[in-house]
């Protein structure tokens, strides 16, 4: 099982060098920014795709207002500092299969696949044989990525998951050699 995360953007990129639409072309361009910037770790780069109030929206916890950062860019920076920083989980893939861009927004489709430490699954209660091994956490995923009339920035994001990625995930150990170097 490999991990490649620059699979990423891989369609995003194909998407935006078919399109003409000016506004369509800009919409794509901030989602390429963003993603790059996520897999490289730079959540300031991160922010810097966003609308000054941005809001994340996670359908599957919308309860959850760790996960559902929303307001400022200074609740989007902790949820990142939470979810990957902290985590150590910042080796990911959206193995996307769809596309689908407009005027107002972006949608993406795909498999997720993150690559998470043994030691922080173990610290969250998830029993692992090693705790110096990667495992992965898998789940099919969409995000849609609204842009802001006015600024012309990212509103946030919006994200379906099909299933509990972390369901099954001692099982699915990998090494640091199935994660495939960054190449931007």
């Amino acid at each position: 099982m490999k991990l490649n995360p620059n699979n990423t953007w891989r369609l995003v990129q194909q998407r935006l060098e078919s399109e003409t639409d000016a506004i369509v072309r800009r919409n794509l361009e901030l989602v390429l920014e963003h993603m790059k910037q996520e897999a490289k770790g730079d959540i300031e780069g991160v922010v810097a795709t966003l609308c000054e109030k941005p809001r994340y929206i996670a359908h599957d916890v919308p309860d959850d207002a760790a996960m559902n950062p929303s307001g400022s860019k200074d609740a989007v920076r902790a949820f990142y500092d939470m979810t990957i920083v902290q985590t150590g989980a910042h080796q990911l893939e959206l193995a996307c299969d769809r596309v689908i861009a407009d005027r107002e927004s972006v949608m993406t489709e795909g498999v997720m696949r993150m690559a998470y430490p043994g030691r922080t699954l173990a610290a969250i209660g998830i029993a692992v044989d090693d705790p110096d091994s990667y495992y992965l956490y898998q789940t099919r995923m969409s995000v849609v990525w609204p842009v802001d009339p006015e600024s012309g920035m990212l509103l946030g994001e919006e994200t379906y998951t099909g299933t509990d990625g972390f369901e099954g995930i001692a099982g699915r150990k990998i090494s640091a050699e199935d994660i495939v170097p960054l190449s931007l």
